[in-house]
């Protein structure tokens, strides 16, 4: 019977796995990419004097290579599934925990771009740039945001070995300086070795109009589907891609990276899926807790002499809150609930598609719920508009009140309270941003290989953490991290095999010594025990000035080892091995790049401090055209400014939108209503603090010059400003903020010509396309960043 060739991978890698009865040893394999071999033929005067001629073959995955699915979530928490006891519905997870592994001792870095890097690469954060986000990257080598070369992707090697490779979804791994039109592209996915990309590349997006790429192309959403929503669309163009490659190239197994940005916030979803979960958190964060720690026992996730950590006090009470907050932040979490529902169906799609293919058995599927703990960015109230709570503004918690029949929908960017931010990393002590403690770090993980793990349902408890995927990976499919890439030497692999685990519950721990640190929460494991700083600021406060002495952190101690959820400090017992435990931190730190400790969060975002372009200019100019990302757009927040838009009005009543940036959030738009030029200042949707300036008279046909002059106070970040526009040189309304818009606008970029994304106030619909035409938009900067 000839066997299919799906049907002869399989069989080759169930062959290969059955070997396996121990960790491989592996060590740095040849160069990559390999030197084709030359032409050995005879080369005549003619074709009929030569040779047949060849080409020589590209690049061969091993025999019976398995395809590979990587799931990874954003701000989802180990008690948040329904698979880790949490309230979530998560269907797809727990069927591939039935018919795998559940792990539940892995961990991630406590931030997204951090886990993103040390998971591509199988590198220490810090070790390959990726120390913070992008956003606030700074020139300290751990800190540049820029992964070098010489740490090669996952997705580059399995390309140089034969794979074909695809992201949909998150990529916050491109700095922000780079993020623009004119590169470079070399950090872009692409360039990271993806050979397909569709998504965003930035921290987060609008479910319902991101800001998207497809490989380096920025492609609009539908603005005329009521229907469209960011996870269904990823999960449409994730199935399109495996039916082509499996018609195209279906010898070639394949990488697929799915990193959806859910459930980070903007929280947003169909009301439908919100509308689940609707009574369901009315008990509060601190019942919550309480069952979801039962469920974890009754699962076998947890120990069963596990301790239930306390609330810190930073949180209140859950009976303290009022009717009212207790209304929103129930609703809130109810809408974070639905999405990541919404996003594990998604999942499920994709899983099915590759059974319908006669896939699934030989695809590894790594499945990471989180990429750090769950996000307490929400406040402690929760909030319509994360951008507000991400600049340190406060969003009051009688306006979310009057939002709430539109939390989740177009019209808000809502987040939830820390308190079930908290809830959701149960057992553990804090959250997201938090890399001293487990609840910023530890997150469920679910292996599934149906060819090459006979256990099915079954717990794996050894120490790992993200930057151990890689090599399992490479381990698992055959292939040596290569000792060069596109001509630069390779650093170490940091992480290690977790293969043997894949066969036996008893496995040795492999992972021995891991260093954690971010925002200067630091920490260090090491044989069983864990010594962590206690955090100095809590993750909802992000103000600009809060700064603390990195090394006036208060330590302690746990035996992990005994003491599941770290609940019993003994730093006070233990002196001397928290002693030697700190020097084994500063030794971890000085080897991978973590100096200085760096306590700021937004200080580090002004663009002044990393090389943009635009830093040092004063005088740009642009013109209609596709969406513009703020990366590749002149720094408008903090300074004195003066927009000037040349326009040809061809008749009355002219409409549209000149320019604008941000959306319903935070923005700013430059436009004409019934003939009027209007220029609005959106300082986050709260209530009175949207101006409005607005042209007693209409513009009249032919050619006018639209200026915004904005004056700013000057002191310091989100400070006042007056604001005067003009029409023809002449001043036709003034108007002042009190406070302006301090680190981040909504992200939505930048339209000239027309609106993207969202409108910066619901006076039109986008894209509201000017009725004249946009010659040119010019922007000089009083002051000019660098």
């Amino acid at each position: 019977m000839k066997l299919s060739t799906h049907r002869r991978r399989l069989l080759a890698s169930v062959t290969a796995f059955a070997a396996l009865t121990a960790p491989a040893a592996y060590g740095q394999g040849p160069a990559l990419p390999m030197t084709p071999a030359p032409y050995k033929g005879v080369l005549g005067t003619t074709p009929a004097k030569s040779s047949p001629p060849q080409y020589a073959p590209g690049p061969q995955a091993p025999k019976g290579a398995p395809n590979v699915l990587i799931i990874l979530t954003d701000d989802v928490g180990f008690a948040a599934s329904s698979t880790f006891g949490g309230p979530v519905a998560t269907p797809t997870f727990d069927r591939l925990a039935a018919n795998g592994l559940k792990y539940n001792r892995f961990h991630t870095t406590a931030l997204c771009s951090p886990t993103r890097a040390a998971l591509l690469t199988g590198r220490n954060h810090h070790a390959v740039g990726a120390g913070i986000i992008q956003e606030l990257g700074t020139g300290y080598p751990g800190y540049t945001t820029v992964i070098p070369k010489s740490a090669a992707t996952l997705a580059e090697v399995l390309r140089l070995n034969g794979y074909s490779t695809a992201q949909f979804g998150k990529n916050h791994n491109t700095p922000d300086w780079q993020n623009n039109p004119s590169g470079p592209f070399d950090n872009w996915p692409n360039g990271l070795g993806f050979e397909y990309f569709y998504g965003f590349n930035s921290g987060e997006a609008d479910q319902w109009a991101p800001a998207l790429v497809e490989n380096r192309n920025v492609v609009e959403p539908p603005t005329d589907d009521p229907d469209y929503i960011l996870d269904r669309d990823l999960g449409d163009r994730a199935i399109g891609w495996l039916r082509m490659q499996k018609t195209q190239a279906p010898d070639k197994p394949f990488l697929l990276y799915m990193a959806t940005g859910t459930a980070h916030a903007p929280l947003q979803v169909p009301k439908a899926w919100a509308d689940k979960y609707k009574g369901q958190f009315g008990q509060g964060w601190d019942k919550l807790r309480e069952e979801s720690f039962a469920r974890q026992k009754a699962l076998g996730v947890i120990p069963a002499d596990a301790i239930l950590t306390p609330r810190p006090p930073e949180i209140p009470a859950w009976d303290s809150l009022t009717p009212d907050e207790k209304k929103v932040a129930s609703r809130l979490t109810e809408v974070y609930a639905g999405m990541l529902a919404h996003a594990d169906y998604q999942f499920g799609r994709v899983i099915d598609e590759l059974k319908a293919q006669d896939e699934l058995d030989n695809t590894i599927i790594v499945y990471i719920q989180g990429d750090n703990g769950a996000s307490a960015e929400g406040g402690l109230t929760g909030t319509a508009s994360d951008i507000a709570l991400l600049n340190g503004v406060p969003f009051p918690a009688d306006q979310v009140m009057a939002r709430l029949d539109h939390l989740g929908d177009r019209t808000t960017t809502p987040h939830y309270p820390a308190g079930f931010a908290w809830a959701m990393d149960t057992p553990f002590q804090w959250t997201k941003q938090v890399a001293s403690h487990f609840g910023g770090t530890r997150n469920g993980m679910v292996v599934s290989w149906p060819a090459g793990i006979k256990a099915k349902g079954e717990l794996r408890t050894q120490f790992s953490h993200v930057i151990d995927i890689a090599p399992t990976l490479y381990e698992a499919i055959g292939i040596k991290p290569p000792s060069s890439v596109n001509g630069v030497a390779q650093q170490p692999i940091e992480g290690v095999s977790m293969l043997s685990t894949f066969a036996s519950a008893k496995a040795p721990e492999t992972h021995t010594t891991q260093y954690f640190e971010m925002f200067g929460n630091r920490a260090i494991y090491k044989d069983g025990w864990v010594a962590a700083t206690h955090p100095l600021r809590v993750p909802w406060k992000l103000a600009a000035g809060q700064s603390f002495d990195a090394e006036s952190f208060k330590w302690e101690l746990y035996n992990v080892e005994k003491d599941f959820s770290e609940a019993h400090d003994l730093a006070a017992q233990e002196p001397e091995r928290l002693k030697a435990l700190q020097a084994a931190f500063m030794a971890e730190a000085r080897k991978h790049n973590v100096l200085p400790l760096d306590t700021r969060a937004v200080d580090r975002m002004p663009q002044s401090l990393r090389p943009f372009a635009m830093n040092g200019r004063t005088d740009f100019t642009f013109y209609p055209g596709p969406r513009i990302n703020d990366h590749a757009f002149p720094e408008l927040k903090n300074r004195s400014w003066t927009m000037t838009a040349t326009v040809d009005v061809t008749g009355d009543n002219v409409q549209g939108v000149v320019a604008a940036q941000g959306g319903n959030a935070a923005g700013w738009a430059l436009a004409a209503f019934d003939g009027h030029p209007t220029f609005i200042y959106n300082f986050f949707a709260l209530r009175g603090q949207t101006l409005r300036l607005r042209a007693d008279k209409p513009l009249t046909p032919g050619r006018h010059k639209l200026a915004v002059d904005f004056q700013y106070d000057g002191g310091g970040m989100g400070k006042g400003a007056n604001i005067v526009l003009k029409v023809d040189g002449a001043e036709v309304a003034r108007g002042r903020m009190a406070n302006t818009v301090p680190g981040w606008w909504q992200i939505d970029g930048v339209g000239i010509g027309r609106d993207v994304g969202t409108p910066v106030v619901e006076d039109y619909k986008v894209p509201f396309p000017f009725t004249g035409r946009v010659e040119r938009l010019d922007i000089h900067i009083a002051k000019a960043p660098g």
